[in-house]
């Protein structure tokens, strides 16, 4: 178990840190047995773990979400590995006339491993709903899939990521190099920079870049932005490290910390 597992342990770790520093009891080794009530329908009074018993008296509980598909289940209709519907280009349901999917009940490709993946977004439940209606009125769009981009946050930390995690890309017998570089999301000299931590994951034999991670505040999510388009191109980290990105003293370091961590994967590449 670790904080933030769609992240590299090494970059979880340091959202860890934050929530720490925030205050937070973090215990990712330990599970949870029950709720304690102070009667069989009264107020709870904390959790039962195997380190004992947390007193509380409110539990919030994040397990994540799965696609509710009894009923295409059901009606005979083929789900993935995820128990997703799985959807043409068009969002039409093969095998199926006149059925038609999107948002969180389906799968889809992810165009970096190739491969049908879960990634429940509102991002990509707002575009297959719009290909879907496209479609269903008579025109054509397809939704052409997705490369895993998301954020999120810890009161000011911004946590973002796109791609693979490494743990990903070997599981898909990718073979990766990665490279993590510390810098500050504005000129160093510059009033209010704040650090930021960007790490980059590339595949060994070709350079091509599969996955980017970054953890800072002030706007350092919207980098992974960036990142995404390259990632969706299948870029390779030597081509990244050439971008022409945006710079001045109150926005960026001259050297953007996506370019530096890009081009230390690529001489670690020539190097092996």
């Amino acid at each position: 178990p670790a904080v933030m597992s769609t992240l590299d342990p090494d970059m979880g770790r340091l959202v860890q840190v934050a929530m720490t520093e925030l205050g937070i009891d973090v215990r990712v080794e330990t599970t949870v047995e029950s709720i304690e009530r102070a009667t069989r329908e009264g107020a709870i009074t904390g959790v039962r773990t195997s380190d004992g018993v947390i007193g509380t008296d409110l539990v919030v509980l994040g397990v994540g979400v799965r696609p509710n598909t009894e009923l295409a289940e059901q009606a005979g209709l083929g789900l993935g590995d995820h128990h997703g519907l799985l959807p043409d280009l068009r969002m039409r349901i093969p095998g199926a006339e006149g059925v038609w999917a999107a948002g969180d009940c389906v799968e889809v490709i992810n165009k970096v491993s190739g491969r049908w993946s879960y990634v429940p977004l509102g991002t990509h439940a707002n575009k297959q709903g719009r290909v879907a209606g496209t479609n269903i009125g008579g025109g054509y769009a397809i939704f052409p899939g997705v490369v895993g981009t998301a954020m999120s946050a810890v009161c000011d930390l911004e946590i973002a990521r796109t791609g693979l995690r490494t743990a990903e890309a070997e599981t898909l017998g990718l073979e990766v190099v990665s490279q993590t570089v510390e810098s500050t999301t504005r000129a160093g000299y510059f009033p209010g920079a704040q650090p930021l931590t960007v790490k980059v994951i590339a595949e060994r034999s070709t350079g091509r870049l599969v996955g980017v991670q970054i953890i800072g505040r002030e706007d350092a999510g919207k980098r992974i932005d960036a990142a995404a388009v390259a990632v969706w191109h299948g870029m390779t980290v030597a081509e990244v490290a050439s971008l022409d990105l945006g710079y001045a003293p109150p926005f960026a370091p001259v050297w953007d910390p996506l370019l530096i961590a890009a081009r230390k994967a690529a001489e670690s590449l020539t190097r092996d």
